[in-house]
């Protein structure tokens, strides 16, 4: 079952000791992980667009099952999820309440791919450039020191398969997000490397928002070779400055798709 299976999420309601005693027991769907995934993301959206608020108390199990026609396990195990990413906490009696935004963790790529499953925050985009116009430019300067002959094919082959494909099909973006991997990858450090998949969906999710309703105003491939050109002739500073330009241009491209 896809995502676009479950019904629509409901409002908040609040249950009551009745509501669990009342129940009448009916077959439910199952509770594969497909099924709390789906529950996870459809909740996971709505909290992440605003549609619940922090300090906001989510559907008990009962009401929330009853409402879509799910087990009371698979929501149990979907706000698990939430719970692991930060986007809620569950208390005994008090039930299950949207956490403030600031303990959320918005680097997970499930709550990157919930932010951009709507219309994301302009202010979250920018912050996420940001991240990556501090981050990236550094780790391209570091690959350029340490980069090795595996590294270097790596960032070829993304580079092909970018030229191959085009950023505007799911291939290409993998491609794109495959390059960006082997440059943190490059750089030999391991906390950067932990920031790899949270990079990488960043990374895509921007790219994939800003085609939504028109295609890229430029060919970004360039932009990518500068910095593979950089960091394979071991030109520290020049790598950095190409990764820096590559990441103020992707801004500009997002941005102007947003006021599109």
């Amino acid at each position: 079952m896809s995502d676009t299976d479950m019904p629509e999420t409901p409002p908040p309601v609040v249950q009551t000791d009745d509501d669990a005693s009342t129940t009448t027991p009916r077959t439910r769907r199952g509770t594969g992980r497909r099924l709390h995934g789906a529950i996870a993301h459809k909740l996971g959206a709505a909290i992440v667009s605003g549609e619940y608020r922090p300090g906001d108390t989510l559907s008990g199990e009962v009401a929330f099952s009853e409402a879509l026609d799910v087990s009371r396990s698979a929501y149990r195990e979907a706000v698990q999820v939430l719970s692991a990413k930060g986007l809620v906490e569950s208390r005994p009696k008090t039930g299950t309440r949207v956490l403030p935004r600031s303990r959320w963790n918005l680097l997970d790529p499930d709550v990157l791919a919930w932010a951009f499953s709507g219309e994301p925050d302009i202010h979250f985009v920018r912050s996420l450039f940001e991240l990556r116009a501090i981050v990236e430019p550094a780790a391209a300067r570091l690959a350029a020191e340490r980069r090795e002959k595996a590294d270097l094919k790596e960032m070829r082959d993304a580079l092909a398969a970018m030229r191959r494909h085009t950023l505007a099909t799911e291939a290409g973006r993998a491609a794109d997000r495959d390059f960006h991997n082997a440059v943190l990858a490059a750089t030999r450090n391991d906390a950067l490397v932990v920031l790899t998949a949270s990079i990488g969906a960043a990374v895509a999710w921007t790219t994939q928002f800003k085609q939504r309703s028109r295609a890229l105003p430029r060919n970004p491939v360039p932009d990518h070779v500068k910095v593979y050109d950089a960091i394979a002739a071991g030109d520290v500073e020049g790598a950095g400055e190409a990764m820096r330009l590559l990441v103020d241009l992707a801004l500009e491209d997002t941005r102007s798709a947003m006021e599109g």
